[in-house]
C-alpha cells in the first residue's frame, strides 16, 4: 500500500506543551477539526507545489535530470506528514467520544442492574412488613382472648403501629418475652421496608439521570463521529493526491539514477518498507502503528491503533478465555480476552470475530479480522488493556505486548 510508504507514516506525536493548548472542550474540538480539515486542504491543494520545485529540471543546464527530485520528495513528504496527522487527529477524537459514550453505557447498565435490585429488596421488605402487621393483629388477638382486661385489650387493637402496641403492653405489662421479641421484630421489618423505599426511589432516579446521561452521550459521539469523518475523508483524499506525486517523482528519480525498471523498483521498495513498518506488530495484526497510548490533542487515548485494510487477520497475542464477542458499544463489534495474569485485552472496530464467549484460545489463533466498524473513520485495530476488570484500570498496551514479544515502538 502506498500509504505505508516509510517516511510518510510515521506515527507523529505531539510534544506535551501542545496538548495543554489543544485542550478543549467537545464543542470547541469540534469547531477545530473542521476547521483544521479545510485549512489542510486548502494547504494541499492551493496550487500545487511550488513552481521551482515542480517545474522540470532541463538536463545540460548546469543540473543533471534528478538533481531535484530528492528536494520533490522531501517537501511531498512533509505534506504527507501533514495529511496523515490529520488522519490520526480525526480518529483519536472520534474515539475520545466513543470512550464517553461507552463509559456512560456501562455507568447505565450499573444503574439498572442497582435498581432492579433495590426494587426486589422492597418488594421483599413489602412482603415482610405485611407479615409483620398479620403477627401484631394475632398478638392483640392473644391478649384479647387471654387474660388481660377488656379495656386492656381494646387499648392494644387501637394501637396505630407495633411500636405503638409494644409501648402500650409494655406500660400494661401484659406481654411476655416472646410476644415482646416478635413486636420488636415487626418493628424491625417497618423500619427496613422504609428504608428500602428509600433505596428504590434513589436507585430510580440514578438509573434515570444515567439513562439521560447516556443518551446526551450517544448524541455527542454521533456528532464527533459526522466531523471527524468529514475531516478524516479530506485528508485522505489529499493524502491520495500527494502520495501519487510522490510515486512518480520517486520513480522519475530511480530513472535518473539507473533503474531499467524504475516502477518495479518503486514497487519493491515500498514491499520492503511495508514488511518493516508491520514486523513489530506482526504477531498481532499486519499492519501499520497509527496512534499511541496517551494524550493526543486535548484527548486521553486509552488503546493504540493499527492501520490494516479490512480484513486482515488479528491473532491472540497470548492465549485466554473469551470474556465477550459481538457488539460493543462505539466499537461496532469487540472482543475481549482475559489472560492467565488477570490482563483483558480489547480488539475493537473488527470487521467479524471467530470466537465466542467462554472459548479459550491459544497464542497465535486467529481471534478476528481488521475492521471499520463502529464510531472510526478508517480500517484498522484498536487494541486496550485492562486490570483490575473491564473498564477498571485501562493502562498502556505496549510494554504487555512488548513482554510477549510484540513490539509496537510506542
Amino acid at each position: 500500500m502506498a500509504t505505508l510508504h516509510n517516511r510518510a507514516c510515521r506515527t507523529l506525536l505531539v510534544p506535551h506543551s501542545a496538548h495543554a493548548r489543544l485542550h478543549r472542550g467537545p464543542a470547541r474540538r469540534l469547531r477545530h477539526l473542521l476547521v483544521s480539515a479545510v485549512a489542510v486542504a486548502a494547504l494541499l491543494t492551493g496550487g500545487g507545489l511550488p513552481s521551482a520545485v515542480a517545474a522540470p529540471v532541463v538536463a545540460g543546464q548546469g543540473q543533471s535530470a534528478g538533481d531535484g527530485l530528492p528536494v520533490e520528495i522531501e517537501r511531498i513528504n512533509q505534506r504527507l506528514a501533514m495529511a496523515e496527522e490529520e488522519l490520526q487527529r480525526a480518529t483519536v477524537e472520534a474515539e475520545a467520544t466513543a470512550d464517553a459514550s461507552r463509559a456512560a453505557q456501562a455507568d447505565l447498565a450499573a444503574a439498572q442492574v442497582a435498581a432492579a435490585t433495590a426494587t426486589a429488596e422492597l418488594e421483599a421488605a413489602q412482603a415482610a412488613a405485611a407479615q409483620a402487621e398479620n403477627d401484631v393483629a394475632a398478638l392483640g388477638r392473644e391478649a384479647f382472648m387471654g387474660s388481660a382486661p377488656l379495656g386492656d385489650a381494646a387499648l392494644l387493637l387501637d394501637a396505630a403501629g407495633p411500636e405503638e402496641v409494644l409501648q402500650r403492653a409494655a406500660t400494661m405489662d401484659l406481654l411476655g418475652e416472646d410476644r415482646a421479641a416478635r413486636l420488636e421484630a415487626s418493628e424491625a421489618v417497618r423500619q427496613r421496608q422504609e428504608e428500602a423505599d428509600r433505596a428504590a426511589r434513589a436507585a430510580v432516579a440514578e438509573r434515570d439521570a444515567a439513562a439521560r446521561t447516556a443518551a446526551e452521550a450517544d448524541a455527542a459521539a454521533q456528532a464527533q463521529l459526522a466531523a471527524s469523518q468529514q475531516a478524516y475523508d479530506a485528508a485522505a483524499a489529499e493524502k491520495a493526491g500527494l502520495e501519487q506525486q510522490l510515486k512518480d517523482a520517486e520513480t522519475r528519480l530511480l530513472a535518473a539514477r539507473g533503474a531499467p525498471d524504475p516502477i518495479a523498483a518503486w514497487e519493491q521498495q515500498q514491499r520492503t518498507q511495508l514488511a518493516q513498518a508491520s514486523a513489530g506488530a506482526g504477531a498481532l495484526v499486519n499492519g501499520r502503528v497509527t496512534s499511541c497510548y496517551g494524550s493526543r490533542w486535548g484527548t486521553n487515548h486509552n488503546g493504540i491503533d493499527i492501520a490494516a485494510p479490512i480484513g486482515t487477520p488479528i491473532f491472540a497475542p497470548e492465549g485466554g478465555v473469551v470474556l465477550q464477542a459481538g457488539p460493543a458499544n462505539g466499537f461496532g463489534l469487540a472482543v475481549y480476552i482475559q489472560h492467565p495474569d488477570g490482563t483483558i485485552t480489547v480488539y475493537g472496530h473488527i470487521n467479524q470475530y471467530f470466537v465466542t464467549a467462554g472459548q479459550t484460545v491459544a497464542a497465535g489463533q486467529q481471534i478476528a479480522e481488521v475492521g471499520n466498524r463502529g464510531q472510526s473513520t478508517g480500517p484498522h485495530l484498536h487494541i486496550e488493556t485492562h486490570t483490575g476488570g473491564l473498564y477498571q484500570n485501562r493502562v498502556n498496551p505496549a510494554p504487555w505486548l512488548a513482554a510477549r514479544g510484540i513490539s509496537l515502538g510506542c
